[in-house]
Formats: C-alpha cells, structure tokens, sequence
C-alpha cells in the first residue's frame, strides 16, 4: 500500500470538499442565501470539515490527527442538523436534502474508520520519524539536501 504524502490524497478529505461544495450549491440556488446566520453556519461547517481533516494531517502525528478528526466529526453532524433546519423552514425539499443527508453520514463513517486506522496503527507519524543525516546536513523529505 503506498503512503499517503498529502492531505488531498486522503479519500476522507475529497469526499469532505465534495460536500463542501454540495452546500455551497445547495445555498446559492435557494433562499438560505437569504438567511445570513444559517448560510454562515452552514458554509463554516462544512468548510471545518475538509479543513480540520487537512489540518490534523499536516500536524505530522497520528494523536493530533485524531484530535482533528474528531473535531471533523463534529462538524459532520452540525452540517447534518443544519440540513434538518433547512428542511424545517422550507427552504428545500426532501428530495433534494436527503441524498446531503446520506453524504454526511457517509463522510463521518469514513473519518470514523480512518480514526480506527490511526488508533491501531503503530506508526506515529511523519513528526516522529528519524531524520536522515547526509554528510554532516540533516535533512528530511520536506527539505531534500541539495535545497538546504
């Protein structure tokens, strides 16, 4: 299985930048622009989704990354319930918030068994791993010898 190097490679976080996009699709094309506390909360959860998922995985360690995924997790099920308010004030209709619905909860099933990967895996992180010494110069692979 080949690692991971970035963020975007992770299935959990494309899948959080489609429902991004879901709802800022769902909001520009209904009254909810209208309704300026919701239309924030809505793009500001689904944005924490993909966001924490990124940046937990930048942190370089798997603890701190299960923090984010957990934060991600929780952004997950606020963006759900905001897609009930939706449906609450009639600014959509069933058929078009349930497929929204169902991408949640398939985003948060995703963060929820890459957070059992982390828990059981031994490796701790790219923080943790043993730099490498070339001549005297310590590098690592974010800054290979010939640019330092």
């Amino acid at each position: 299985m080949a690692t991971v190097q970035r963020f975007e490679e992770l299935r959990i976080w494309m899948e959080a930048r489609e429902l991004c996009k879901s709802v800022h699709q769902l909001i520009t094309t209904t009254d909810i622009k209208t309704n300026f506390r919701l239309r924030d909360q809505m793009e500001g959860s689904s944005g924490s989704i993909m966001d924490n998922i990124a940046e937990g995985f930048e942190r370089g360690g798997n603890k701190e990354f299960g923090q984010f995924l957990w934060i991600a997790k929780g952004s997950c099920g606020e963006l759900r319930s905001q897609f009930y308010r939706v449906l609450d004030k009639g600014y959509s209709d069933d058929e078009t918030i349930n497929p929204l619905l169902e991408k949640t909860l398939s985003v948060n099933k995703g963060i929820s068994s890459f957070l059992t990967y982390l828990k059981q895996s031994e490796y701790k992180g790219n923080k943790f791993k043993e730099p490498e010494v070339t001549y005297g110069i310590v590098t690592d692979d974010a800054y290979p010898s010939d640019q330092l």
